[in-house]
């Protein structure tokens, strides 16, 4: 496992990390998700990533108990806050970072977060109150740094404009062969600030393993298949995307390895990208996925990869509404 700066903090994570949405304390039982903690500190990945509202809770509490006992120099952990917690309980405001933070400081079973992050912009309360709340967080000994999730361009700006606030270190979008919005604006005026990147969802959901056939079922023990897990997959599963996935595979294999490997190893030749985020509903995808650090495939083959995707229509790459999240402004 290879590891790399996290923006301007003093941070090095792990370039492969562990995603718990949809997985931990909801999607998967809970000895097998224990097995899947164990196995990523074995692979040497030392970043762990959740969100107060994964399971409304549960995911925290879950890291909280099984990463009871280790060391707590021995990982970083980041969380998140801005999706409901409750009827009323949501957003940026003042209060509610004050709340959540605890919440999540209790449910985890730590006295700080090496990394909070906004879930997404919160339109409905002033940028100032936001920063001066995260700010005080950080200089209470809460929170070692911050990070957000999803800000547009004009996000960024606004808390950068922010007179005394503390620096974000990371940005956390969507990105990968099938969604690479984040290269027009995002990436460089992050870079331009000491900002890495975190991604989330650098294989589609699962799409860029390959596993996914057209005009074939769903695998039985795949996320697609999953009553949960795969609910928010439909955008994604859609011939062309899935008959690209397949021609990406032939190219994977021309490098010898995996798609999924070829997929975050193309995530990873991005400098600004610090980590890409996996999920895993068992131990043996972290062990596929984590090889994938340090992987050297030839450029050229990224680039028909890339021509193979430009090719999808763009109606069949979409991006799944998430229930109780905005799209910022």
């Amino acid at each position: 496992m290879r590891y790399r700066q996290l923006g301007s903090s003093d941070l090095r994570v792990s370039e492969i990390s562990l995603g718990s949405w949809m997985t931990f304390g909801v999607g998967i039982e809970r000895a097998t998700a224990a097995d899947v903690v164990d196995r990523a500190f074995g692979l040497g990945i030392n970043f762990i990533d959740t969100a107060n509202v994964y399971g409304r809770g549960a995911a925290e509490s879950f890291l909280g108990e099984t990463l009871a006992g280790r060391p707590r120099d021995s990982y970083i952990l980041a969380t998140k806050l801005f999706g409901p917690m409750s009827d009323t309980d949501r957003g940026l405001g003042r209060d509610q970072v004050a709340k959540q933070l605890d919440a999540s400081l209790a449910r985890l079973g730590t006295d700080y977060i090496d990394l909070y992050q906004c879930h997404r912009f919160d339109p409905d309360t002033p940028i100032e109150e936001t920063m001066e709340a995260l700010s005080a967080a950080v200089r209470a000994g809460k929170v070692r740094y911050l990070g957000f999730s999803e800000w547009s361009p004009a996000n960024i700006r606004e808390a950068l404009a922010v007179s005394g606030a503390q620096p974000f270190v990371s940005s956390q979008p969507q990105y990968s062969l099938l969604w690479r919005r984040p290269e027009k604006e995002v990436i460089p005026l992050s870079a331009a600030n000491g900002i890495s990147q975190i991604v989330w969802s650098p294989l589609a959901q699962g799409v860029l393993t390959g596993k996914y056939v057209p005009g074939h079922a769903a695998p039985a023990d795949s996320r697609a298949a999953d009553d949960v897990m795969g609910r928010m997959m439909g955008p994604k599963m859609t011939e062309p995307t899935l008959r690209a996935a397949q021609n990406l595979k032939l190219l994977a294999a021309e490098a010898g390895v995996t798609l999924a490997q070829f997929a975050l190893a193309w995530v990873l030749r991005e400098p600004n990208v610090a980590s890409a985020i996996v999920g895993a509903s068992r131990p043996g995808q972290l062990e596929e996925n984590a090889a994938a650090s340090g992987m050297a495939i030839d450029g050229d083959l990224f680039r028909r990869a890339e021509h193979i995707v430009a090719a999808i229509p763009r109606e069949s790459v979409k991006v799944p509404v998430v229930p109780g999240f905005n799209k910022g402004r």
